[in-house]
């Protein structure tokens, strides 16, 4: 994998929770004709646990047919069941993808050791010719692949070269890097730390694979440019421009109930298909359990976005002229916020 910006795809629904095939083609070309490195299908973002077997294979390889010779196509084929992890990386293999992305075993919650023999280690021996990404993020499956055995991974199997790291630990990024040297590729999973890590020296992250490049996918791109390059004042001045959208991947709200007052986190893709939604770009709502956010969660989406327009119009113009709209009549229009909310 080469540095750079990645998007980690949503997959597009229609009103009534079908896979829209037409409204994902659209966003691949929209993120293919804005300079996107690669892009990630059926990853967390493109709402995989809900993705029925067949419709996650055929977004596969959509994204894989679509983005050959244009860009590079990471597969999302990870499980907490090695076996179906092996079918799942078997077709990814077949439809030509370049790299598998492989989250942590989620709720079994096997050990770092057990995660490496178990589960990584068959996957990287099966299929020596693909790049194989673990993908780390405890806060969403309760296990974590630690610096140590991802560095005996990485020294036991060539196609392990780089690492998806979204603990939101600095800590824990600067030890990858001790453990697994300099030439090990490390990309941000988190949108708001990209800047921060590539420019801090103990870590050298070399790019991202990003929520929010679904709507900035060129802004984001030029950002990481900036920074591999060494350009840290454009870097940080495109940076601060994007920095109330890149805040949306998690948005929390106090909110009060007949008991008392509690938090309400609505957690990615929420955020963004709510936004999405009201711009007018493919997407469609997220597939339950995931529902809407609340009144004070939209504010904040809505808020986020308008800053953007009005400050740095250009991030926006983008998605404005592929897809045909006026993005400040969209986040302005109540209209376009109807039935995509609701009360505690």
């Amino acid at each position: 994998m080469k540095t750079g910006c990645y998007t980690a795809l949503i997959t597009p629904f229609t009103s009534n929770g079908a896979l829209d095939g037409e409204g994902l083609d659209q966003l691949i070309e929209f993120q293919i004709k804005n300079g996107i490195t690669g892009m990630l299908a059926a990853g967390t973002t493109g709402e995989s646990p809900t993705l029925k077997w067949e419709d996650h294979l055929n977004v596969i390889a959509d994204v894989a047919k679509a983005s050959k010779g244009r860009c590079l196509c990471i597969a999302g084929s990870g499980s907490n069941n090695t076996k179906e992890a092996m079918g799942a990386v078997a077709h990814s293999a077949e439809v030509g993808v370049d790299a598998v992305l492989m989250v942590d075993p989620y709720y079994n919650g096997p050990s770092s050791l057990e995660i490496r023999r178990e589960y990584l280690e068959p996957v990287a021996k099966a299929f020596p010719s693909l790049e194989i990404i673990p993908y780390i993020i405890p806060g969403r499956t309760g296990a974590q692949l630690l610096p140590e055995d991802l560095a005996i991974l990485a020294g036991k199997y060539k196609n392990v070269s780089c690492v998806k790291e979204a603990t939101g630990n600095l800590a824990n990024m600067r030890r990858t890097r001790e453990c697994c040297g300099e030439d090990f590729k490390i990309f941000s999973g988190d949108d708001g730390l990209v800047a921060q890590i590539m420019k801090d020296p103990a870590i050298k992250s070399c790019g991202g694979i990003s929520v929010l490049s679904n709507i900035v996918p060129g802004s984001l791109v030029e950002m990481v440019m900036l920074l591999d390059k060494g350009d840290m004042e454009g870097a940080e001045t495109l940076n601060q421009a994007l920095a109330p959208l890149l805040g949306l991947v998690t948005v929390n709200t106090k909110e009060v109930t007949p008991y008392g007052e509690v938090t309400c986190r609505a957690r990615n893709p929420l955020a963004l298909k709510t936004l999405m939604q009201i711009l007018g770009v493919p997407s469609g709502p997220c597939r339950r359990p995931l529902g809407k956010m609340t009144e004070k969660g939209l504010a904040i989406v809505v808020d986020a976005a308008k800053t953007v327009q009005e400050t740095n119009p250009e991030i926006l113009q983008p998605l404005a002229d592929f897809f045909g709209i006026d993005v400040w009549d969209r986040l302005n229009n109540p209209e376009y916020q109807k039935n995509l909310w609701y009360d505690y």
